[in-house]
């Protein structure tokens, strides 16, 4: 199986969708129930393997790092007052020993292709993989499922899918594939960024998990501005080639909009109850 040691965090976004509370909160620390968007992210990124983060961020966004800084004399008063529960709590924000961190910043909001590019300096030798943490996927590891299924030798990208309605393929890029019902990894011919419904080529959607060929950055270097302006990783993965979509087991929630973090806090809410019902009747 391919090692996939470095995941890109795009994190430079104002969350515009959330305001006011993304005012002086980043989105990415909004938290699902009690787990920050990010938490969740980071989470996932080790299942998968990662052994160095990247957080492609914006100068005005420091609170992100702050987050998983170290904190003694937090983590001494917990200690102090037996508060083990939450002593733990506070020491999962720490990336354990063997992950490194970097962080990049994104001065400009240039489009999501040009803050990969951002952290393509940082990352390691190999594919990489890159996480957009306000599509929260909840069950198994989403990323750690692709690497599973990623193959080198076939595919420059693998990008996680999803069913969207016909109304809704203009906010998303489109995959142009023959069996669009297909399960697991789904081979296509290309990826249409944000087209009109009636010219979708189907209604498979790329959705905030991806892993990449280390050509994807000289491709993104000369790829040029897309659609709004921007420099669209769709447009770069389609001139790649081999692409492939790949059609996730768990649950996805877009936790950039309001009704999405209350929909994925409910179901945070009902996992852990459940969880505590269990290990009560053990």
């Amino acid at each position: 199986m391919t090692r996939i040691d470095t995941v890109i965090f795009p994190v430079a976004g104002m969350g515009t969708r959330m305001l006011p509370a993304t005012k002086v909160t980043p989105k990415e620390l909004l938290p699902v129930y009690d787990t920050p968007l990010l938490q969740f992210a980071i989470d996932e990124a080790l299942a998968a393997g990662a052994r160095r983060i990247v957080l492609v961020s914006h100068p005005k966004k420091a609170a992100i790092e702050a987050y998983l800084a170290a904190e003694p004399e937090l983590e001494d008063t917990l200690a102090e007052k037996g508060k083990s529960d939450l002593l733990r709590a506070v020491r999962t924000t720490r990336l354990p020993e063997g992950v490194d961190l970097k962080v990049v910043m994104q001065e400009e909001p240039l489009g999501l292709g040009h803050a990969v590019l951002c952290g393509g300096a940082a990352a390691l030798d190999g594919p990489v993989g890159v996480i957009l943490p306000d599509d929260l996927i909840l069950g198994r590891p989403c990323l750690a499922e692709m690497v599973a299924a990623y193959d080198p030798n076939t595919m420059k990208s693998l990008v996680a899918a999803q069913d969207v309605s016909r109304g809704k393929v203009s906010s998303y890029g489109i995959f142009d594939c023959d069996d669009a019902s297909g399960s697991g990894a789904i081979p296509a011919r290309g990826i249409v960024e944000k087209p009109d419904p009636e010219d979708a080529p189907s209604t498979l959607a790329a959705v905030g998990r991806y892993i990449l060929s280390p050509e994807i950055f000289d491709v993104l270097e000369g790829i040029g501005q897309g659609a709004g302006g921007e420099i669209q990783l769709t447009d770069a993965i389609a001139a790649l080639g081999s692409i492939s979509a790949f059609r996730f087991s768990g649950d996805r929630y877009d936790c950039g909009s309001k009704d999405g973090l209350v929909e994925a806090t409910l179901a945070v809410q009902a996992s852990r109850a459940r969880h505590h019902l269990r290990v009560a009747a053990e």
